[in-house]
């Protein structure tokens, strides 16, 4: 059954929302309806949503002194060890930092549930010194980073503290997890760690960048296969020792053939030549020079196709430029620098299902986005359902020093994401999970 117009007018009024019909896109069972109907109407969770909006300003103030941290991908330590000293004062149980950074503390549940994982990631794609002052105009606030992912570690602590505001007891576990290595040539190392140390998780939820206000759900991951490629060569003077194999021409040759492949819309498969360097001056035969290659898809086998084509294509850059010159000096080193996996599940898993429902309780006009390379990835990727959400707001300008967060009706992004964490772990005496336990891993 729908959930009832009262209970749906009520929780809107409560967040100051306007009511929006959803497209029905996924197929939502009705259980999950009527755990939102019970959900809607039950006063703890009425009271948590309201502190959630009263809270907002808390909520910008704290988005504001994360993003003050420096915290480039493999030095997050100040920011983690500042979040650790905030989730310690919340009162979550077990907070700590594990081996890869991470910083974790669970809300304990009734007993018997499933276990729920969300997270938001602590690193940045902005070196050390960027200049990370924030600047308001006209409403918006301005700094690298803002957003990306400083929202979703606030809108997490938001979360933390409505649950304690309105005494909510979920039945399963619910875990909160500041992570590390989610941007660049992190390789998800921290989520990565979290899964390996926590074998029992039986949904996941992350908080990212809000680009679309409180609406699109992410459910599948585009999987990415990254590689460093470095041609080396003797080198030499460009005229005294002309005719030696260049390490730069030959790397020239390796993008020149990589740019003309052909590669499927859908599933929608990309690749780009990220950096390149090299070289010692004007006028020396280059004894090194380097590229990265990013390649992704939400299809495994397409991904793997274009990685074999591409690799091959480096290697054959090197045979050209030895056979240019009739020399053998030249050769071509690979290695692999990230590895996300992908994933297409359906959408009708539990978590799209809460998270619909959730958007559509906050007033929202739920969809469906497409893939993206996420530290969802990794759960997408061992049959765990997931996905990805905004934290609330709107931004624009993400990793770029232009970055900007409008913070109207922020407070939506965690409302929605409690709600979601109720509905999933389970209130008790409300509402029994939607989240299934799982077998533990091996």
């Amino acid at each position: 059954m729908p959930i009832p117009a009262k209970h749906l007018s009520c929780i809107a009024l409560v967040l100051g929302a306007p009511l929006a019909a959803a497209a029905q896109e996924v197929n939502i069972p009705p259980s999950s309806e009527a755990v939102f109907a019970s959900l809607n109407a039950a006063p703890a969770v009425r009271q948590a949503l309201a502190f959630i909006k009263a809270d907002d300003a808390s909520t910008l103030a704290d988005q504001k002194a994360l993003v003050a941290i420096a915290s480039p991908t493999f030095k997050e330590q100040k920011r983690a060890e500042y979040y650790l000293g905030r989730l310690r004062a919340l009162g979550l149980d077990e907070v700590g930092m594990d081996g890869a950074s991470n910083v974790c503390g669970v809300a304990r549940g009734a007993g018997n549930g499933p276990t729920l994982l969300l997270s938001a990631h602590l690193d940045t794609v902005f070196p050390e010194k960027t200049d990370l002052t924030i600047k308001e105009k006209d409403g918006k606030l301005y700094a690298p980073g803002i957003a990306d992912d400083a929202r979703g570690l606030a809108a997490m602590l938001s979360v933390v503290r409505a649950l304690k505001a309105g005494r909510i007891r979920t039945v399963g576990d619910v875990w909160f997890c500041g992570t590390v290595g989610e941007e660049g040539l992190g390789d998800l190392k921290g989520i990565k760690q979290v899964f390996k140390d926590h074998k029992d998780i039986d949904g996941y939820i992350a908080l990212e960048s809000p680009t679309v206000p409180n609406e699109e759900i992410s459910y599948q991951a585009a999987g990415s296969n990254r590689y460093r490629i470095t041609y080396k060569g003797p080198g030499g003077h460009s005229y005294q020792a002309f005719g030696l194999p260049s390490a730069i021409h030959a790397l020239g040759r390796a993008i020149a053939g990589i740019s003309d492949l052909q590669t499927p819309k859908t599933p929608k498969t990309t690749f780009t030549v990220g950096t390149i360097a090299g070289g010692t001056s004007v006028n020396s035969i280059a004894a090194e020079a380097t590229m990265d290659l990013d390649m992704r898809s939400n299809d495994n086998d397409e991904l793997l196709k274009l990685e074999a084509k591409a690799l091959q294509i480096a290697r054959d850059a090197a045979v050209a430029e030895n056979k240019r010159w009739d020399s053998d000096k030249l050769r071509v080193e690979i290695t692999q620098v990230g590895a996300r996996p992908g994933g297409s599940p359906s959408p009708d898993s539990p978590v799209v299902h809460a998270l619909w429902l959730a958007v559509k309780s906050t007033g929202g006009t739920p969809r469906l986005a497409g893939a993206r390379s996420t530290e969802a990835n990794l759960p997408i990727s061992l049959g765990i359902p997931a996905a990805v959400v905004g934290a609330g707001g709107f931004s624009q300008g993400i990793h770029s020093q232009d970055e900007w967060f409008d913070p109207a009706n922020a407070h939506l992004g965690p409302a929605k994401a409690l709600l979601a964490i109720a509905a999933l772990a389970g209130v008790d005496g409300v509402s029994a999970p939607l989240l299934q336990k799982r077998p533990p891993r091996q």
